[in-house]
């Protein structure tokens, strides 16, 4: 070969090195834009729910494969009060699994800091991952506060290669940090907001909470062509319990029947003290007749059992509850006059059992 074309193939090979080093960069800077996305998608999720459906859904897309779970640890259940009180309880969720304990999950937990990757193994990975289908690798991204494990997303393929040993994880590992952060900033963000939404007497949801979920459940109801049944309770001659034993009785009546009503309805209903001794329930997809059996066993509750006061001493007290219904049509666009509407009939029919003797429940009139 002349040195005249041992140049030409240096200057040949030197052109190649260029192009692949070109294309590189072209690959990394779009690595570096998707990732960028993501992020940005995550930053501005504005509720837990919101979040948990971007990184399920979004990260399927965007990472191109078949399956994404997400597991958070709740030993207090406070995401999945979190979940519920945003109107979506976390089993309408497939794929997050919100566990009291990471214990026994899968063997990489006992020491998950940086994302793990490796082969999809069924008797390793089906507690996280329960309909990875025909996954073969699989990509384990911890979220961590402070050091510790809150959870890890879970990407699946079913390709074995798509996730290795041998794969570099910083882009992963850059995610799970910003997912974490996330995590936390939307689920402080829910705490505060439902703060103001929180009976401190009782614990319970408040009015003005009560006025946000009205009109959602209306709007659910509208758009389901369903059903949405309101009962008011009162409890009988409550002055005379704070007259006779003191005010500090009274919240004591309060606290316990607040409880004795939650232990009678559903996780998917809306219960908030309304004011006062008044307390309210939302019942979504409910007829009449359901709801006045329920309202029945709410009542029994209620009256057959004494509350133990402050003082030693024990009272037995007696509520009324009204019923009112609505079945909101497609022309209904006031959701705000329809839900007062709503509240206002319960209020009536609860007038009329009070009316009727008290200790009882009544039906709007048709």
């Amino acid at each position: 070969m002349t040195s005249r074309e041992e140049l030409s193939a240096q200057l040949e090979a030197t052109r190649r090195q260029l192009d692949d080093l070109t294309a590189e960069v072209a690959r990394n800077d779009e690595i570096m834009r998707r990732a960028q996305g993501r992020e940005l998608r995550l930053l501005q999720a504005h509720s837990l729910d919101d979040l948990v459906r971007t990184l399920i859904d979004g990260l399927r897309v965007s990472y191109g494969v078949e399956y994404v779970s997400v597991v958070l640890c709740d030993p207090d259940h406070d995401i999945r009060h979190l979940l519920l009180a945003n109107g979506t309880p976390a089993e309408e969720f497939q794929d997050l699994m919100v566990v009291e304990s990471m214990s026994g999950l899968a063997p990489q937990y006992i020491a998950l800091q940086q994302p793990w990757l490796g082969t999809f193994a069924a008797c390793d990975h089906q507690l996280i991952c329960p309909r990875a289908g025909a996954a073969k690798s699989i990509a384990m991204i911890p979220l961590t506060h402070r050091g510790k494990l809150l959870g890890s997303i879970n990407l699946c393929s079913n390709d074995p290669l798509r996730f290795t040993r041998v794969h570099a994880s910083d882009f992963l590992a850059h995610l799970g940090i910003i997912a974490s952060f996330c995590i936390e900033n939307v689920i402080n963000r829910a705490r505060l907001m439902r703060s103001g939404f929180t009976d401190v007497l009782t614990g319970w949801n408040n009015r003005r909470y009560l006025s946000v979920r009205l009109n959602e459940e209306l709007a659910r109801a509208r758009r389901d062509k369903s059903r949405l049944v309101c009962l008011m309770l009162d409890i009988d001659h409550f002055k005379q319990v704070n007259d006779t034993w003191g005010h500090a009785a009274g919240d004591a009546v309060l606290r316990e029947l607040a409880m004795r009503i939650e232990s009678q309805v559903r996780a998917s209903d809306v219960a908030a003290r309304y004011g006062g001794e008044e307390f309210v329930v939302l019942l979504p997809g409910t007829d009449v007749n359901s709801a006045a059996k329920l309202a029945e066993r709410i009542r029994r509750e209620i009256a057959e059992s004494p509350i133990a006061l402050p003082n030693g001493e024990s009272v037995t007290i007696t509520a009324s509850i009204g019923i009112s219904e609505v079945r909101p049509g497609p022309d209904d666009k006031d959701l705000k006059t329809l839900g007062d509407s709503l509240i206002a009939r319960a209020d009536v029919a609860l007038y009329a059992a009070k009316s009727a003797g008290r200790d009882r429940v009544k039906v709007e009139a048709a």
